[in-house]
C-alpha cells in the first residue's frame, strides 16, 4: 500500500463497518463481539446511517458511529473512541439512552421498545482497576438479577488486548483495529487470512491508494489530533484548578484547626 492507514480513524472505521458494500462485515463483527451473549446469531442487519464518503470531506462534525437494526428489530450502535476522559462513561450511557428512548415516537407504548446494544472500541484504557479488555454492562441488582434484557453496553479496551495467538473471530477483529496501521497487503500475517479480514483490508487499501480518500483520511487525522490536544490542555487546566482548590481547602482547614486550638488554650487559661 502507498500509505499506512489506521482503521481506528473514524472515517475509516465507519467505512469498514458502516458502508453498505461491507454490510456482511458488520454482521460478522456483531456476532464475533457479542457471541454467546446473544440468544441466537444475527442473520440479517440493516445499517441505519450508512457511510457516505462525501460527508467526511466537508463536515468535520459528521456522525461517525454505526447504527444498525437486525431482523428482530434489536438496535446496535458501534463507536470508536481514541481518547479517554473523565466524563466518557456519562457520554456512553447518554448515547445508549438517547438511541433507546428515540424508539418511543407518537402512538408507540413501552411494549414496543426493543433491546438496544452499544459497543465501544476504546483506544485508551478507561477502566484502570483490572487487566480485562472486555467489559459487559447490564442492568442488574446487587445479587445479579437482571431487571431488563434491553440494555447492553460493551467496552473493548484495545490498549489492554495483547493476545499472543489469535484464537477466535472476536480476537481477530480486536487485533485488526489495534494493529491495522502496521499491516501491508503485500505480506499479511496468517491471522488475516480470512475472507472478512481480506475484505476489511481492501477498505484500508482504498484509503491508501485513492487520493481523494487519503485526503479525507488525513483531514480527519488532523481534526482528531487537534481535538486530542484541546482535551489534553483541558485536562491539565482542570487538574491545576483541582490542585488549587485542594490547597485552599487544606489552608482553610488548617486555619480552622488553629482557631479551635487557640480557643481551647484561651479557655484553659
Amino acid at each position: 500500500m502507498k500509505h499506512s492507514i489506521d482503521p481506528k480513524i473514524d472515517c475509516v472505521f465507519k467505512a469498514i463497518l458502516g458502508a453498505e458494500n461491507n454490510r456482511n462485515l458488520l454482521l460478522h463483527f456483531l456476532n464475533a463481539i457479542l457471541g454467546s451473549e446473544l440468544p441466537a446469531p444475527i442473520t440479517q442487519v440493516e445499517i441505519l446511517n450508512p457511510y457516505n464518503d462525501k460527508e467526511f470531506l466537508n463536515n468535520k462534525l459528521s456522525i461517525v458511529d454505526v447504527k444498525a437494526r437486525d431482523s428482530d428489530d434489536h438496535l446496535y450502535q458501534i463507536e470508536i473512541q481514541l481518547l479517554s476522559y473523565a466524563h466518557l462513561p456519562a457520554r456512553i450511557l447518554y448515547t445508549w439512552a438517547d438511541i433507546y428512548t428515540k424508539q418511543l415516537q407518537q402512538g408507540i407504548d413501552y411494549r414496543q421498545l426493543r433491546p438496544t446494544y452499544s459497543i465501544w472500541l476504546l483506544a485508551e484504557n478507561l477502566i484502570k482497576a483490572d487487566s480485562d479488555y472486555i467489559h459487559s454492562f447490564k442492568i442488574r441488582d446487587n445479587k445479579g438479577r437482571c431487571l431488563s434484557q434491553h440494555c447492553g453496553i460493551w467496552l473493548l479496551e484495545l490498549e489492554k488486548f495483547n493476545a499472543q495467538q489469535i484464537e477466535n473471530e472476536q480476537q481477530r477483529w480486536l487485533n485488526f483495529f489495534k494493529t491495522g496501521e502496521q499491516l501491508n497487503d503485500q505480506g499479511l500475517p496468517d491471522w488475516m487470512s480470512t475472507t472478512e479480514m481480506r475484505q476489511a483490508m481492501s477498505t484500508l487499501r482504498q484509503f491508501s491508494e485513492k487520493e481523494r480518500d487519503y485526503d479525507a483520511y488525513q483531514a480527519r487525522q488532523n481534526y482528531l489530533r487537534q481535538q486530542r490536544t484541546i482535551q489534553f490542555e483541558r485536562d491539565e487546566l482542570e487538574q491545576e484548578l483541582n490542585e488549587e482548590r485542594r490547597a485552599k481547602e487544606e489552608a482553610l482547614a488548617e486555619i480552622e484547626r488553629l482557631k479551635a486550638l487557640l480557643a481551647k488554650n484561651n479557655l484553659d487559661a
